[in-house]
């Protein structure tokens, strides 16, 4: 269940380039990341090695609950190709020994010769190396072949809205001119295939976040932040007040932050609302049904979730009945109903 085809479209353009032009959801939105899921090779959770990541299958599958998004990463390969990944590197093997090779250093016919193909070889492994160095086979229950930008809007459910992630490496200094020529390619796909379908584009780098809205009017930019739960050289990244001050000098509509870094200030939602600036966040706390209803509450506007069958169903189906406020600890109480079975959750703020 996606948007309307209005809803993530910019109504009209902006005379000038420093002027910023609101953007609202029509509704409480929900994203599944990089389609149903992200993979967590080493975790015990076996929903977490369900079904490929950034693969059509996998957003196909997404599609299939009351969703309204769809989130990937998207980088270019060397040849031009905009293609759906979210490491920097491939990892593979090539006689016994593991070797890396950088996603936008290959050719396309070399990218999407690594892991399961059409015709049902498997020509070259992938595996996957985690932030504490370990490295994993990179083996879920159900594998897809890797993809294209170009794939995704012509196999994935039209009505399905795509959060195009704009993807670049934080330790590499990229020039404008590479910004946007990287961005032009990904702008030619999206021109040429997008028709009426929801997209917002969103990016963890400034530059280029600030680049692809003035390079298109028609589609709304997110600044991504980790909102300060993990601390970069370009303070920029560092912290939700950085973030709302990119998206005003920038023109931007809105802010995609850690969920952390919400719910540890909850006081920076205000000063987003009044900057005119959208908000929704990721993270693994969205993955517990009741903290995304908290953040609805605080007045985040979505979020972008691994569990998307078990959060999706529970969103669409939960009624809120506020009741008076508590006069002990002036909170408010909800209840929130999950199909035939409810449960009381205290939300005190």
């Amino acid at each position: 269940m996606a948007l309307s085809v209005f809803s993530a479209k910019l109504s009209t353009g902006v005379e000038d380039d420093k002027k910023q032009e609101a953007f609202v959801f029509p509704k409480f939105v929900v994203m599944g990341h990089r389609g149903f899921g992200m993979n967590m090779l080493q975790s015990p959770d076996e929903k977490m090695k369900s079904i490929k990541e950034n693969s059509i299958l996998s957003f196909n599958v997404a599609a299939d609950f009351p969703i309204d998004f769809v989130e990937f990463d998207v980088q270019v390969t060397r040849d031009g190709c905009p293609v759906i990944f979210h490491d920097n590197f491939i990892f593979t093997q090539e006689q016994g020994v593991i070797i890396e090779k950088r996603v936008t250093e290959m050719a396309l016919h070399e990218f999407i010769s690594y892991g399961p193909q059409k015709d049902g070889a498997n020509v070259n492994p992938m595996f996957r190396k985690t932030k504490d160095g370990r490295i994993f086979q990179w083996k879920v229950a159900k594998d897809d072949p890797l993809c294209t930008l170009k794939d995704a809007f012509v196999k994935v459910k039209c009505s399905q809205g795509f959060n195009i992630e704009l993807k670049f490496d934080d330790n590499i200094v990229y020039g404008e001119e590479e910004l946007r020529q990287t961005l032009e390619n990904i702008l030619n796909v999206v021109d040429k295939h997008a028709e009426n379908r929801s997209i917002i584009f969103s990016s963890f780098h400034p530059d280029a976040a600030r680049l692809i809205r003035t390079m298109q009017m028609s589609y709304p930019v997110f600044f991504l932040t980790n909102g300060g739960c993990e601390i970069y050289a370009d303070v920029r990244k560092n912290s939700l007040d950085e973030a709302i001050k990119i998206c005003k000098e920038g023109g931007l509509q809105g802010i995609v932050s850690e969920a952390k870094a919400i719910l540890r200030t909850p006081s920076a939602i205000t000063r987003i609302k009044d900057s005119k600036l959208s908000l929704i966040s990721y993270g693994q706390l969205n993955n517990v049904v009741e903290v995304v209803y908290l953040q609805n509450l605080l007045g985040v506007e979505g979020v972008i979730v691994d569990m998307v069958m078990e959060i999706s169903e529970a969103i669409a189906n939960i009624e809120v009945k506020n009741e008076e406020d508590d006069e002990e600890n002036n909170g408010r109480k909800c209840q929130i109903m999950f199909g035939e079975e409810s449960k009381k959750v205290s939300i005190f703020f």
